[in-house]
């Protein structure tokens, strides 16, 4: 059995100290100790995305981060942008574009096109589909995926300028 260490994690804006084996990963801690649920377990070698959260405002894989290697930092899952304007406006235009099917890929393919949006409001195809190649969808063609982090650009493009 490993070792096990004491985390501190802020978590979805609220500071939680955690108790774990030294070798759990970041995913483990979320889903079975702090009951965050959007990360899904896919699978759990970092290529599908559909674990993917910010930590420190960078969008990593859950399931192939060390918890331990994020104590003393932020971690941001969908949960924790409750408020946020850019993933209020992806969730609307995800629903809008047809986006959402089985939704087992949706949690991740939002946190990263959230990180792109906060850093590129004026993303081209190309670079939303480099954004979102860490994410694997089954259902939907990537198309209307697309179309929905295009819409929620144009969106917040077009209430910036009317402010």
């Amino acid at each position: 059995m490993a070792q096990s260490v004491s985390l501190t994690l802020c978590v979805n804006n609220k500071q939680q100290v955690v108790d774990v084996p030294a070798d759990a990963t970041l995913l483990t801690v979320l889903r079975d100790k702090l009951r965050v649920l959007s990360p899904k377990r896919g699978c759990n070698q970092g290529v599908c995305g559909s674990c993917t959260v910010k930590i420190d405002g960078v969008s990593k894989r859950a399931c192939l981060t060390l918890a331990a290697m994020c104590d003393d930092k932020t971690v941001d899952t969908v949960e924790g942008f409750v408020d946020d304007q850019i993933m209020l406006a992806l969730q609307q235009n995800f629903r809008t574009s047809g986006a959402v099917q089985c939704g087992f890929c949706t949690a991740g393919m939002l946190v990263s096109a959230h990180a792109l949006l906060t850093q590129n409001l004026n993303p081209s195809v190309e670079e939303i589909q480099q954004a979102l190649s860490g994410n694997i969808c089954r259902c939907t063609g990537y198309r209307k995926i697309i179309d929905g982090v295009m819409a929620t650009a144009k969106d917040i493009a077009s209430s910036r300028e009317s402010s």
